[in-house]
């Protein structure tokens, strides 16, 4: 008889444990006798990523024991931290007043919402149709036209990045996979570890053996050979826990490898965007690694294209 689906979740959260504790302790062993306890970029920057892993993965147990009420009110609050944050870096005037209160205290909850309900046929157009007309509306209302396009489509590109793309992760809990029943939360811890860990194999390969620059204008650590060997890294990992998922392991891989690609051009892409605002963090939200969007750049961008190949592939 197969272990029941809560059996599989807390084995997976054991092992991802034991992993953690491994690397906590290579990385203090690493401060301790490579960088003799003095400052040093690449074991502080690796031991803030682990740290940021615990938090992480913590936060997410947590949810997890509360259930779908648990996961959405997680990413409820995910969505509101990043769009705040992402909100704090932009351009706004007081005219905007309306549209950003309109942004949080409306749209943010009904697309959450919507979700709980498992309304998909209009959670999935209700920011990129409904939200985007709305919202100039609004603007132009408050009759100050300085910077109203540049204005507008900050606050649109905001809902769609920290609303749209992340509500697409507890929306993996509403699908109706055949024999699948009851684990649809490990397709989330799927998505996660996977686009999570490719960030991290990237940094290491990329220290390792990174020569060949992607985009150093905008960010000067992301490098050929650190991507290829992340990216093929984590789709190893995919491949390897395709028994959480309803893919056999070579879909497992091809899922993995998508979602990768995408992490990764939505960190570049974020990058660039705190590139132009002249910032290294969108916050300080975890201590020495940033805010909220600096941990979900990558899955930002993963989240709807995992949701979406699996929508139409597996159910």
């Amino acid at each position: 008889m197969g272990r029941s689906p809560q059996q599989q979740t807390l084995d997976l959260f054991i092992g991802i444990g034991l992993v953690l504790v491994v690397a906590t302790i290579a990385a203090a062993l690493l401060k301790r006798y490579v960088a003799r306890g003095a400052a040093h970029g690449v074991i502080d920057n690796l031991r803030a990523r682990i740290n940021a892993w615990w938090v992480m993965v913590a936060v997410i147990g947590v949810a997890f024991l509360f259930g779908r009420a648990g996961v959405m009110l997680l990413f409820f609050f995910a969505s509101f931290a990043a769009l705040r944050e992402f909100i704090t870096l932009t351009y706004t005037r007081r005219a905007d007043h309306d549209a950003l209160a309109t942004s949080f205290y409306v749209i943010l909850p009904l697309q959450y919402v919507l979700i709980w309900t498992d309304w998909y046929g209009l959670y999935s157009i209700f920011i990129p149709v409904y939200a985007f007309l709305l919202l100039p509306i609004a603007g132009v209302l408050a009759g100050d036209t300085t910077r109203f396009l540049e204005r507008t489509a900050k606050v649109q590109w905001g809902l769609m990045i920290c609303v749209y793309c992340l509500s697409h992760v507890p929306a993996l809990l509403n699908l109706r996979i055949p024999g699948y029943e009851g684990r649809n939360a490990l397709l989330i811890v799927f998505l996660v570890l996977v686009v999570q860990s490719s960030d991290v194999f990237q940094f290491i390969w990329g220290k390792l053996f990174g020569r060949r620059k992607i985009a150093p204008a905008i960010s000067p650590s992301k490098t050929v050979e650190g991507l290829a060997g992340g990216v093929l890294s984590a789709t190893i990992l995919g491949a390897a826990l395709w028994w959480i998922t309803p893919f056999n392991p070579w879909q497992a891989s091809l899922m993995a490898l998508a979602i990768n690609v995408m992490g990764f051009f939505g960190g570049l892409v974020m990058s660039a965007i705190k590139r132009d605002r002249g910032v290294k963090d969108w916050g300080d939200l975890i201590e020495g690694h940033g805010g909220m969007l600096d941990r979900l750049d990558s899955v930002v961008f993963a989240a709807p294209v995992f949701f979406h190949l699996t929508r139409y592939w597996w159910t």
